[in-house]
């Protein structure tokens, strides 16, 4: 391992109906659990931890997982991300994932949570064959401050890119920096502390699949506000400012049981947490 705090590899087959993990490597600050298997349907779930409770400054993590043809698996975390002060340096989290054809992969971690002066770099980079499907969220949380000032932290920027084929069919980049960006203003967090994103991208999507989550999730209510876009792929990406945690959680979990009732006819698993 050469200047990574943390490091986790995970491609995962199918074998006799269920999905397994052919290979399955960490080192360092990153750990993962053995796969837990809610129903009894082969799909796998797999909990990473980080022993070390957070991200400090200049730590770098590397993850890497490929989801073989066929093989349905789910990634979550244990907890929260905590990125802590970060005086000298941004830390730094890298993330690879390849889908093979009929593959299904739910990336559905905890929140990032960004305390006073956090800086913080996420890059995220998929490699989807076609008849592969994927569901990816991420939430960022502005941490506790002893002032109670509202973005404590110092810069928080994630960058995803997926491609299809080999051609970039997906680029999103959030970039919140305080010091520097009117965070409150439009465009920006709008009034808003936290922030979600989900993208979902799947053969089977169509326009009456976003009407249909458009339909469930709008309400004429104050306590968020919601952005639904069609992909140039079949798929859509699902954008949601909210004040606390548990409304963006919600929305994303509604979302989610719909895609999965609609393509396969069972709820999503209640992930559990200990």
């Amino acid at each position: 391992m050469k200047d990574w705090t943390g490091v986790l590899s995970l491609d995962a087959e199918v074998r006799n109906g269920k999905t397994v993990g052919k290979d399955v490597y960490f080192q360092g600050a990153y750990k993962v659990m053995r796969p837990v298997y809610h129903d009894d349907s082969g799909q796998a779930c797999y909990y990473i931890l980080n022993p070390g409770g957070g991200y400090l400054d200049g730590d770098r993590y590397q993850m890497q997982v490929t989801v073989q043809e066929e093989a349905r698996l789910t990634l979550t975390t244990q907890s929260a991300t905590k990125i802590y002060k970060s005086p000298r340096s941004f830390s730094y989290s890298e993330m690879e994932f390849t889908l093979k054809n009929g593959s299904y992969l739910e990336y559905i971690p905890d929140p990032l949570i960004g305390y006073r002066d956090a800086r913080y770099k996420q890059k995220t980079v998929v490699h989807m064959e076609k008849g592969a499907t994927l569901l990816y969220s991420d939430i960022i949380t502005p941490g506790w401050s002893p002032d109670g000032e509202k973005f404590s932290y110092h810069t928080l920027q994630l960058k995803t890119e997926i491609y299809m084929d080999e051609d970039l069919v997906v680029f999103d980049h959030i970039k919140l920096s305080p010091a520097t960006q009117d965070i409150e203003g439009l465009g920006f967090m709008e009034g808003f502390s936290h922030m979600g994103s989900m993208i979902v991208i799947g053969e089977k999507s169509n326009a009456a699949l976003l009407d249909l989550v458009y339909q469930e999730l709008h309400e004429n209510s104050t306590d968020f506000k919601i952005g639904l876009s069609a992909l140039s792929v079949p798929g859509f990406t699902l954008r949601v400012l909210a004040n606390t945690t548990q409304v963006i959680e919600a929305l994303f979990a509604k979302c989610h049981m719909i895609v999965n009732k609609e393509w396969y006819d069972i709820n999503p698993s209640f992930l559990r947490k200990y």
